[in-house]
């Protein structure tokens, strides 16, 4: 009798500890588990500001996925996910096929650009260890060349953010200790480099308690930072964007344009047919797309109502684990045939937003936290996930371990 065929798409946090989990729970002759991932390491997701802004290098953000995987239980596939056929069970990758009989959907976002025109074309993201090393190298070369210009075009070292989330928020945070040093590389005046964010909320970090938020402004302020909010970005352009307040257009010149406002699921979960909003699926209790029960959705590409404030749950790193941990005992469960299915329920813990290396502002278990004391929880946090995944020696090699 042929064993179940267990498919997970993505080696990101969820896929990640779904496989891990799985491993243990299944035996070699329960079921046959593969994992298929478009780069041979996972990368830390949430680290990506760092290595953008250049204040970390983006090897200490990723890892060989071999290193976290029990090979021996685990089939790896290096490869992409181009599209999903639901009625042949067949997914299809760029050198090939795999067919399942469970499939784990957990490839990951796309940016989502709201139809903002030039934002492709012309904004730089944080979206992967590729497009980290881009941006930091593109903001050295911006320096660099200053200098070298007879004619020195001072919007050469304008940075602009667009989005004051916490992707935004934190990679400000980084090139606040980022620039001084690029300044002082370069022999630049700082008071000519400008770091600009623009927000179309009427707050930074939406949704974060006030308090917080106040704290983070003002912290990036001194560091430099001036704050656009509830002005939209109407374009991006190739030296710059055009916005919009109350009305008035307005063109701010830069070298650099980030874009950091906002994800959407995968295409490839559109494309496959699943009932999707902007390319997350609304699971089911136990994690499963609707009408198919041998499919499971998690991390960016699900989406989870908050039934206290009718919205959905964002797309977090510590969501997608809780997901992993879940759908791997709903798979087992089900390959079994002999166990209950669980439901899923986030715990949200908290969150913490970093404005550097050593100040960051959180709400953690109830309780308010900012400066250090913040920043030695976000490092914390960052270990923790580490440790799920890896155990000790993945912290050890890759941890974070400067408090002071």
């Amino acid at each position: 009798m042929r064993k179940p065929r267990v498919v997970v798409l993505g080696a990101g946090y969820g896929g990640l500890i779904t496989v891990t989990r799985l491993q243990k729970l299944i035996g070699v002759s329960e079921a046959e588990i593969t994992l298929v991932n478009k780069n041979n390491y996972h990368y830390e997701t949430t680290w990506l500001h760092e290595a953008s802004a250049g204040t970390l290098h983006h090897d200490r953000a990723r890892y060989p996925i071999r290193e976290v995987i029990n090979t021996s239980r685990i089939h790896f596939m290096k490869d992409t996910v181009v599209a999903i056929d639901k009625q042949a069970k067949v997914v299809t990758l760029e050198k090939g096929q795999v067919e399942y009989d469970y499939l784990v959907i957990s490839l990951g976002s796309h940016p989502e650009t709201f139809g903002i025109k030039g934002l492709k074309e012309y904004a730089f993201g944080i979206t992967s260890i590729d497009s980290a090393r881009q941006l930091r190298e593109h903001i050295e070369y911006q320096f660099a060349t200053y200098n070298m210009e007879k004619d020195k075009k001072v919007e050469r070292l304008a940075i602009i953010v667009g989005g004051a989330g916490f992707t935004g928020i934190e990679f400000l945070g980084e090139l606040g200790n980022r620039i001084p040093k690029l300044c002082k590389e370069y022999d630049i005046d700082f008071q000519k480099v400008r770091m600009i964010c623009v927000e179309a909320a009427p707050t930074a970090l939406p949704g974060f308690d006030p308090g917080l938020v106040n704290y983070a402004v003002k912290y990036l302020q001194k560091k430099g930072v001036e704050f656009r909010i509830g002005t939209a970005i109407k374009e991006c352009i190739k030296d710059g964007i055009i916005v919009s307040k109350d009305n008035r257009m307005e063109t701010i010149k830069a070298g650099t344009v980030v874009w950091a406002a906002g994800v959407r699921g995968n295409s490839v979960v559109e494309e496959a047919g699943f009932e999707n909003i902007r390319g997350r699926v609304k699971v089911d209790d136990y994690l499963r797309a609707p009408g198919h029960e041998d499919v499971f959705v998690i991390g960016d590409c699900s989406l989870i109502i908050n039934e206290e404030t009718n919205r959905p749950y964002p797309p977090t790193a510590q969501i997608a684990m809780q997901q992993g941990e879940v759908c791997a005992k709903n798979l087992q469960a089900a390959i079994s045939g002999s166990k209950k299915m669980i439901s899923f329920t986030p715990v949200m813990k908290g969150s913490v937003a970093s404005l550097g290396d050593h100040d960051a502002v959180g709400f953690v278990f109830g309780k308010k936290f900012v400066g250090s004391k913040a920043s030695f929880m976000k490092k914390m946090i960052d270990n923790r996930a580490l440790y799920m995944i890896g155990g000790p020696s993945l912290v050890m090699k890759k941890g974070k371990f400067n408090f002071l």
